[in-house]
């Protein structure tokens, strides 16, 4: 069985991860989808096991933080953020945990598991590479191929990024404060609608960053 091991799409589905998904048989998502129209999306290609990221907000309340199933012969638990695991997987039978949430690449075994990440193939963080697993699963054993999709930056944020980037985050920091909407923030401070996003999602997904953090996880 060939099967795409992906996470942290975050609302975008690149072309390159669609050429993955074609004649894969099942997909396995380990969460922060974001949007429901990405699981959609996805489940035109093939079946998606997918678990509930911390991204996924009242539409997801259906999807479940945890999955165990069973594929060619093995046990596999997955969930989004691999420390809120039970710590008694193996004696229950457990073979592979899948995971997510960190959007770096993880291919280890820990106390007779197989542990897998296969990092994010959506929206770059910072400089990390975006990646994701092809798997293929049968007869009680599992081949695992890391993907790694190049990066490249869009036109529209590239052309959006002005020369006082300090000032201008310092700016959407405090349209935060002030419960803004991403496009409010755009048009306030006069910058893209994708930037504005970007600063937003680092300043809410890193408590306490200031904004020289943020200027420097956006490789600035």
């Amino acid at each position: 069985m060939r099967v795409a091991i992906i996470s942290d799409t975050h609302n975008m589905i690149r072309t390159e991860l669609k050429a993955y998904l074609e004649g894969c048989e099942l997909i396995l998502h380990a969460g922060d989808i974001s949007k429901p129209e990405i699981l959609d999306a996805l489940k035109s290609y093939a079946p998606v096991y997918v678990v509930r990221g911390n991204n996924d907000r009242q539409w997801a309340e259906e999807i479940p933080y945890t999955l165990r199933f069973e594929l060619g012969g093995i046990s596999f638990f997955m969930i989004h953020k691999v420390h809120e695991r039970p710590q008694d997987l193996r004696s229950q039978g457990v073979d592979v945990v899948i995971y997510g949430h960190t959007h770096k690449y993880d291919d280890h075994e820990e106390d007779g598991m197989r542990f897998l990440n296969p990092g994010s193939c959506g929206p770059r963080r910072f400089t990390q590479p975006i990646t994701m697993m092809i798997a293929e699963i049968g007869d009680g054993k599992i081949e695992v191929e890391k993907i790694e999709i190049p990066h490249t930056p869009t036109k529209t944020l590239v052309k959006s990024m002005p020369p006082d980037m300090p000032i201008i985050v310092s700016r959407v920091v405090r349209d935060i404060k002030r419960n803004k909407s991403v496009q409010e923030i755009a048009d306030r401070n006069g910058i893209s609608v994708e930037l504005s996003k970007l600063i937003c999602r680092l300043y809410l997904t890193h408590p306490g960053i200031d904004v020289d953090g943020i200027v420097r996880k956006m490789g600035l």
